[in-house]
């Protein structure tokens, strides 16, 4: 498979990492005009092609991913559409580009079979969820192939695009609100006479504890909750807390921001 990556920052560079430490099979191309990306994604990925010549790229690549801005996705197309095929997979991942706009941009070249992606960059370490959207009309064979593309870097789910944007205010957003969870019970743990390395490492693996006991169980949380609140305990006192400070509200609340 050759994979051709347009944007080497921040989503873009995750993507390639994570593909590049994975078993995945194939040939990757980064097209980006900022040297410092560049020489980066190289000393970390040192297989990988680093080319300017985006339209040359594409027209070699089974698979196309657009990683820039939103409004830099029309510039980007007008500059590779004519090496576009019917067969290309051409994903974008702009928040906020739909489907419907980018087929738009297509107009005058030929149309490849489009899917809008709403990955993390946990992907670099292979942990992001991923959230396709395939466009009307694109086939099976080629929806699974784009999930398991996604699969190498973390979790993937096929959806339309209104659950893809929830689902990017979960897993992308989420992942700066879950770090802000972590900060505060490594305040807590400072407070409590821990360094702050030791806290926040204590904080870090007792999240990992807690999704891979869920993992483990197959169980509901509040299941795991009841099994670990002893009657009277400092638990659920805990807990409590929580409730009586309205951190169930505020969580939820601040997940749908921006639905």
């Amino acid at each position: 498979m050759d994979i051709t990556v347009i944007g080497g920052g921040n989503m873009g560079g995750a993507l390639v990492k994570g593909w590049y430490k994975s078993n995945l099979d194939a040939t990757i191309t980064v097209v980006d005009k900022v040297a410092d990306k560049q020489a980066a994604l190289k000393e970390s990925c040192p297989d990988i092609i680093l080319t300017d010549d985006g339209a040359g790229a594409v027209a070699k690549s089974d698979v196309v991913v657009i990683v820039v801005k939103p409004w830099q996705v029309k510039e980007v197309i007008d500059s590779v559409g004519d090496s576009f095929r019917e067969d290309t997979i051409l994903i974008s991942i702009a928040a906020g580009v739909k489907l419907e706009q980018l087929d738009e941009m297509l107009d005058g070249y030929e149309k490849p079979r489009m899917f809008y992606v709403i990955p993390n960059i946990a992907a670099e370490f292979g942990q992001s969820m991923s959230f396709i959207s395939p466009a009307p009309g694109v086939e099976d064979g080629t929806i699974a192939k784009v999930k398991e593309l996604f699969q190498f870097v973390g979790g993937a789910l096929i959806c339309d695009e209104k659950t893809t944007h929830a689902g990017m205010l979960m897993a992308s957003c989420g992942l700066a609100y879950i770090m802000r969870i972590l900060r505060a019970q490594t305040q807590a743990g400072i407070e409590m006479g821990f360094y702050a390395k030791d806290a926040l490492n204590i904080a870090m693996q007792t999240m990992e504890g807690a999704v891979a006991l869920l993992q483990g169980t197959g169980e509901h949380p509040e299941q795991a909750i009841d099994r670990v609140s002893t009657p009277g305990g400092y638990t659920i006192k805990g807990l409590n807390e929580m409730d009586h400070s309205g951190l169930s509200s505020a969580i939820i609340n601040t997940f749908k921001t921006g639905f």
